[in-house]
């Protein structure tokens, strides 16, 4: 299954904030012998956050969504979600006692009685309206949670929280699908060659071993390094060693500069 990586939130594509959201799935995506396969940023639009839903949705990947799933005026998750499955949003039991577990707790740490009706926190509720069917993400952090639909799973922006959930998504619901295509990787760096020169033989590479894929990444180089492509191929190992030898063959053909990464 395909799985794909959607974050949410104005301060991200401002520049206000730094998303680490992405290198973080990527990295808990590999421990577990899986990738990603695509990801999209988007602001606090519920227009444009609603198509985009409705394009994952219709996808039938696997994906995982952060920010947007709190109560201010500029969190816009929970709703699109709704409105790109023409479903309404419900007020999930679970998630409310959770909630209210919560503002008891933190009533009881300030050492103040916690009124669950007042309209603070009543509208803290908010936070455990979901689609109408969803299950709940457990959030260890502060036990306020996300939601699960249909594949979809919405996660808060804050990583020490949206973190953990994610690993809890993939090892209770997906631990089926862990390391089940073995991959291997070979690289290179080739020194200053025109990667126009190594585009036919990527491209035989590619015909030739069809479980592989071969990427190029050219560097202008720097203080440290000379101008170079890095020249690999990734894939099933058996064909990924055999069309790494073969790739070394050729370079060696072309009489081109390289080593070994």
């Amino acid at each position: 299954m395909a799985i794909g990586l959607i974050i949410i939130g104005d301060e991200i594509l401002s520049g206000k904030r730094t998303d680490q959201h992405f290198p973080k799935v990527v990295s808990m995506l590999k421990q577990r012998g899986l990738q990603l396969s695509w990801a999209e940023y988007v602001g606090d639009e519920p227009a444009r956050l609603v198509a985009l839903l409705k394009r994952s949705f219709a996808s039938g990947d696997i994906v995982f969504s952060f920010g947007g799933i709190g109560a201010t005026p500029d969190d816009h998750t929970r709703q699109a979600a709704a409105d790109a499955l023409g479903l309404p949003l419900v007020l999930h039991p679970q998630g409310k006692l959770n909630i209210e577990q919560r503002i008891t707790e933190m009533g009881a740490e300030a050492g103040v009685p916690a009124d669950l009706n007042s309209p603070e926190n009543l509208h803290r509720l908010k936070m455990a309206e979901f689609v109408e069917g969803a299950e709940l993400i457990p959030n260890p952090y502060n036990k306020i949670a996300g939601f699960a639909v249909r594949e979809h799973y919405f996660v808060p922006g804050f990583p020490v929280m949206s973190w953990p959930m994610i690993e809890w998504v993939l090892d209770t619901h997906y631990s089926h699908l862990f390391n089940q295509v073995p991959r291997a990787e070979h690289a290179l760096l080739v020194y200053e060659t025109a990667e126009s020169l190594l585009t036919p033989l990527m491209v035989r590479l590619e015909v030739e071993f069809p479980l592989i894929k071969v990427f190029s990444l050219p560097s202008v180089g720097d203080a440290q390094t000379r101008r170079h492509i890095e020249l690999g191929v990734k894939g099933e190992p058996a064909q990924a060693a055999t069309a790494f030898a073969d790739m070394c063959a050729a370079l060696d053909a072309l009489q081109a500069e390289y080593t070994t990464i």
